[in-house]
């Protein structure tokens, strides 16, 4: 079962850099503007979600509750 815990852990350390990669694009496109090359409309996109989760109103927020849970609650082995 160690290969599970590898693959587990690789899932992990890739998510976090994509956690920091979202966070380098929204400060660049605050800093630049949008439409820059590598990250394109990133909190336009962004917005757009939220936009989308709030008109479902609670269905949204169950669902943005459950992503914001399912973050914070992972383990790196």
């Amino acid at each position: 079962m160690a290969w599970l815990q590898d693959i587990k852990h690789m899932i992990g350390a890739l998510t976090e850099v994509m956690l920091m990669l979202l966070a380098l694009a929204i400060v660049v496109t605050v800093f630049i503007g949008t439409n820059t090359a590598f990250f394109g409309n990133v909190v336009g996109n962004l917005m757009a979600i939220i936009k989308d989760l709030g008109a479902n109103g609670l269905v949204g927020l169950i669902a943005l509750g459950l992503v914001l849970w399912l973050f914070s609650h992972r383990r790196l082995a």
